[in-house]
């Protein structure tokens, strides 16, 4: 029996989320941070290049499918908690190739879950109360809401609609049943849309924010009136840290950014924004480039958060509101062409034609 290190590992840490949890996990906490990540096409290990020679910090490249390299990395490191970000994401790509989502979401977490507990189970008494697995999951397992419904809190039932929603709830529930079945030390955490720097430029605010300032169409699904609660990522990574903290064990917390706002809404004060820290009065308005598209298949209308309880409970509300968020967001894109060029391969350029270009407008 061996105990724990101060050290905590986390998967998906070169995505997009991931990345930022680790700048400011460095930044506040400054324990030792192990990341695990096989660096798909989201996972970019230049997130991290700042810190990549940092003592306190350690890539393995690897698959949370693999059982072996999972429970080796455990022994190797001995962490006293995972934070679990690795995941297929794009609700686009899930509706292309749902099976992906099935092996990295279900499959994956399944595995991160059983090796967990076999080295959790090995622990001596006071660091087997102190672990901690906190899973971090999405608001759109509970489906979509209607104009006038109130938010989703943590009892709304499940009701997911797109592939990606189906395995992230199954992933939830894994997690739930490890808590209520073995008694393993899970927390669950499920957030609004999130944004800010590095994010992965397929999805819709760094997409915009790049066709504006290339003088690029800017598609929108449908009649732009899908409605997300956007929060900014920095806030995100603080409520993590917060849950991880103080949460209650098998409890689930809900993140939200209290930002509703119509996509149209959205990709509308991204041009004001571009227009106004990079003008290029040949170009004219960037508004001019919006062009409405064939929707998504089963789009939801509508997502909201009810953040009340992490609030009750553990004090944590966010800092950022949306308009702060999102200039500073659009400043980083600027201010990173060279990053944004390095991601922006030819299987990305093949991904962003077939998702949006061969869209027909409306």
């Amino acid at each position: 029996m061996t105990g724990t290190s101060n050290s905590i590992l986390v998967t998906g840490g070169a995505g997009f989320i991931g990345s930022n949890f680790i700048f400011r996990w460095i930044e506040n906490v400054g324990s030792p941070i192990v990341n695990l990540d096989l660096l798909t096409y989201a996972g970019n290990p230049s997130n991290l290049v700042t810190i990549e020679n940092d003592k306190r910090y350690q890539l393995v490249r690897g698959d949370i499918c693999d059982a072996e390299l999972v429970a080796h990395t455990l022994q190797e490191h001995r962490p006293r908690a995972i934070v679990h970000f690795a995941a297929e994401s794009h609700v686009d790509r899930s509706i292309a190739d749902p099976g992906a989502f099935i092996r990295t979401n279900v499959q994956g977490t399944f595995t991160l879950l059983e090796q967990a507990k076999q080295y959790w189970k090995s622990l001596g008494d006071s660091d087997k109360k102190a672990f901690r697995f906190l899973h971090v999951s999405t608001d759109e397992v509970y489906g979509t809401l209607g104009p006038d419904d109130p938010a989703f809190s943590e009892t709304t039932a499940y009701a997911p609609n797109s592939p990606y929603a189906a395995s992230k709830a199954a992933s939830d529930h894994l997690a739930r049943a490890y808590f209520h079945t073995y008694g393993m030390p899970v927390l669950t955490t499920n957030c609004s849309n999130n944004y800010g720097p590095f994010q992965f430029p397929e999805k819709l605010i760094p997409l915009m924010i790049l066709n504006a300032l290339e003088g690029k169409p800017l598609p929108v699904y449908g009649d732009g009136a899908n409605v997300r609660d956007w929060l900014f990522v920095d806030d995100h990574c603080s409520a993590i840290r917060t849950v991880l903290e103080r949460g209650r064990l098998g409890e689930t917390y809900n993140i939200g950014g209290n930002s509703e706002r119509k996509n149209l809404d959205v990709v509308s004060t991204i041009c004001d924004l571009v227009d106004e820290l990079q003008p290029n009065p040949a170009q004219g308005p960037r508004r001019r480039l919006i062009k409405f598209v064939t929707d998504r298949p089963g789009h939801d209308r509508r997502y909201a958060i009810d953040a009340s309880k992490i609030d009750r409970e553990l004090g944590w509300r966010p800092s950022v509101d949306f308009e702060r968020g999102l200039r500073e967001t659009v400043g980083w894109y600027l201010e990173h062409a060279s990053w944004v060029e390095n991601v922006r391969t030819g299987a990305y350029l093949v991904w962003i034609r077939q998702n949006y270009e061969e869209r027909t407008a409306r």
